[in-house]
């Protein structure tokens, strides 16, 4: 029987050797974000379009589900209106601007410096990394609630980072690491696919989402081969048409009617933010079909007759890295 080939054990190490970022890497990054809170809010403080509230740190570091091939960190800008306020529909290019103000002479081009879908991205030659800074537009700077503006709408959608993070912490506290470990397990798998397939749509929020799930209604964390297989079945069995959301910070209740949209996956924090509102239906077949795939490759490891065997039905799971 070759579950004594592929094993809790041999995942866990193989996530150690090739999945996980180190801290050595996560400290180094933190620098990096540091400098650029820095560089940024010496030169807001002096200026009065916006005022800077504060700056959090958001994203897989944050959250510690960052993958070892990070190459991006997000950064939470929250900012008030000033005296002299530009538009809501301007505010990534007002922010590119002053970022590109903010980094003139210090080795930064101002083609480093880029608009994306809501943020703007600081690209840093030295450490390979891309800052992704989202200004969040916090009308009652009381709170940690707060408004990112899509660049293509203008259209304002809540979050609240804190509470974001408390989420997965939450979650986290009650599996201590391995809930995490099977969030990073499954983005390495979705990684691989993506490789294959650049159409493929499964953000990371999502699986994150799904695991949240899966924990809430007892599923346990400790044993990767079987978590990773409780995914599977879940998203097999649903076929993603299950309406999910989660009761932390609001009620059952605050959700929108059913809608249209093929998916229905909501915001811890915003009861009407359907994180999947755009997929298609195409999009959810995929899914489901990839999801059969690993499945099916777990199952045929499990009863290989052959390390080789067990080895490359995994290697279908994490790509030609996985080895034991």
């Amino acid at each position: 029987m070759s579950e004594t080939y592929i094993t809790h054990k041999t995942i866990s190490d193989y996530a150690d050797a090739k999945i996980n970022l180190k801290q050595e890497e996560v400290k180094k990054y933190r620098e990096q974000v540091n400098r650029l809170r820095d560089n940024l809010k010496t030169y807001i403080d002096e200026n009065t379009n916006y005022d800077l509230v504060k700056m959090l740190g958001a994203g897989s570091v944050a959250k510690g589900t960052a993958l070892k091939t990070l190459n991006d960190m997000d950064v939470a800008v929250y900012i008030k209106s000033g005296e002299h306020t530009v538009s809501e529909s301007g505010l990534l290019t007002w922010l590119q601007e002053r970022l590109q103000d903010a980094y003139k002479g210090k080795n930064i081009s101002p083609e480093q410096i880029t608009i994306n879908h809501h943020c703007v991205t600081i690209s840093f030659k030295g450490t390979g990394l891309d800052v992704d800074v989202s200004p969040v537009i916090c009308d009652d700077c009381t709170s940690d609630y707060g408004y990112l503006i899509k660049k293509t709408t203008g259209e304002r959608v809540l979050t609240n980072i804190p509470l974001h993070l408390k989420f997965i912490r939450t979650r986290k506290a009650r599996q201590p690491h391995h809930y995490r470990q099977v969030i990073r397990l499954l983005k390495w798998w979705v990684r691989n696919l993506k490789k294959n397939d650049d159409n493929f749509r499964f953000k990371s929020f999502l699986i994150e989402l799904l695991c949240a799930h899966l924990a809430d209604n007892g599923q346990v964390m400790n044993d990767y081969v079987q978590a990773m297989e409780a995914f599977f079945i879940y998203i097999i069995k649903s076929q993603l048409q299950e309406r999910i959301y989660f009761t932390d910070n609001y009620r059952a209740s605050d959700l929108p009617a059913k809608s249209s949209a093929v998916i229905e996956i909501f915001d811890p924090v915003n009861s009407q933010n359907n994180i999947v509102a755009s997929y298609t239906d195409a999009d959810r077949i995929a899914i489901v079909e990839a999801a059969q795939d690993a499945l099916d490759a777990i199952n045929e490891a499990r009863f290989a007759t052959t390390q080789e065997r067990a080895v490359n039905c995994w290697r279908r799971i994490f790509g030609p890295t996985f080895n034991i």
